[in-house]
């Protein structure tokens, strides 16, 4: 099996609730997500999907996936997709870095792998735990009495984890957390995360501020010295988020002893192959993990599903559905959200099916084929690639 044909289409997704805002005034009203297909010389089309949390968050933004695939996409034309590990090591050597421009082709290739085999990636992961996956639930940073208010509401929907947008002005923080604190039961959990938001003095002013909650601190500061500098001065459980973006990282963390809990994100470290090293090292060190990622639909819902589904249960705090967060359904059979939990589909590969109105025309492809491999109402700007073993490039702006 040959990858004959990669193709996009760019895909945008209006927030249910209007606007998404963490710390420092950033704000985002429609994400910019990117659907990647991966289509083999036999016709099998393995889905993936990569949505940056706006340009701002990460090194990381939506129109560099797509800039991205046009320097990646052509040199894996004729690699086999099937072959996970291999066609990371040959990504990694035709562009350096920019491990989110490899997330949704890696992910096509599990959605592949699954289809070829007739297993669900979850299987193919290493096995399922439990019957279903417990959520959080992101609230937006708002006034404190509103984002209690909305801490109430997704309560009553059925979700007992909570990740409070802070980051801002240390004071306004501080009344943030009590507020939402006051209204959940003892069971429920509650993040405050800061988003690397925060100075190390003002960290170390809201760590004392609610030092008698229960509550979890995440990515305080900007730094991971910082960041250690306040854990190091508290007792509360301590997440760690954006500054773990490698295995080297990870470890480093780890022989720190800089958190009780680390975020995994899938297009931080580039794909599901490399989020399952950094899960299965966690899971060997007993580091309990957050199953996520920076944002998407249905797709990037769905592989989050198959991650999380297949991480031994006393080592997944948590996960998110991002599919709830959105106006805008782009695939089938993702996981729909029940009384806070969700599950990995038990069908081949990822298990979703993309909608096609909802996903659109293809807005760039490459391809090996004499003809189109399948139909892609894409647009043709007349862009050609020098390479002589690519017969067609289009590229819609």
């Amino acid at each position: 099996m040959k990858i004959a044909r990669i193709f996009a289409h760019r895909v945008e997704l209006p927030l249910v609730e209007g606007t998404y805002r963490w710390n420092n005034g950033n704000s985002v009203s429609v994400f910019d997500s990117t659907v990647v297909g991966v289509e083999t010389d036999s016709g099998l089309i393995g889905y993936g999907e990569v949505c940056p949390l706006g340009p701002c968050y990460l090194p990381a933004y939506a129109d560099g996936v797509r800039c991205g695939l046009r320097e990646l996409a052509p040199h894996l034309l004729g690699a086999d997709p099937l072959q996970l590990t291999k066609l990371n090591v040959q990504m990694d050597s035709v562009l350096n870095g920019h491990p989110y421009v490899k997330t949704a082709i890696d992910i096509a290739c599990w959605d592949l792998l699954g289809k070829a085999t007739g297993l669900p990636v979850c299987t193919l992961m290493g096995g399922r735990y439990g019957e279903s996956v417990r959520l959080y639930r992101a609230i937006t940073q708002l006034p404190p009495d509103e984002m209690a208010s909305n801490v109430a509401k997704y309560r009553d929907e059925g979700y007992t984890r909570f990740q409070l947008k802070v980051g801002g002005d240390a004071d306004t923080d501080i009344a943030r957390i009590h507020a939402a604190r006051e209204i959940l039961a003892p069971s429920d959990r509650l993040v405050a995360d800061a988003n690397t938001g925060w100075t190390q003095h003002e960290a170390m002013r809201v760590v004392n501020g609610v030092r008698d909650l229960d509550v979890y601190i995440e990515q305080p500061c900007l730094t991971y010295q910082e960041c250690l500098a306040v854990r190091q001065n508290t007792t509360l459980p301590f997440a760690l988020d954006e500054n773990i973006d490698s295995l080297a990282m990870l470890m480093r963390a780890n022989r720190d002893l800089a958190m009780d809990i680390v975020n995994i994100k899938i297009s931080k470290f580039g794909g599901l192959t490399k989020a399952k090293q950094a899960r299965d090292l966690c899971v060997s060190l007993g580091i309990a993990m957050t199953i996520e990622d920076s944002w998407g639909g249905d797709i990037t819902t769905a592989a989050i599903a198959h991650l999380a589904h297949s991480t031994p249960e006393p080592m997944r705090f948590t996960s998110t559905d991002f599919n709830s967060y959105n106006t805008v359904c782009n695939a089938t059979g993702a996981p729909r959200r029940e009384n806070g939990f969700m599950k990995a589909s038990e069908a081949p590969g990822l298990g979703v099916t993309p909608i096609v109105d909802a996903i659109g025309p293809v807005v760039w492809e490459v391809s090996n084929c004499s003809k189109p491999c399948s139909n892609s109402h894409a647009k043709t700007d007349g862009m050609a690639m020098p390479e002589p073993h690519i017969n067609s490039v289009t590229q819609s702006v």
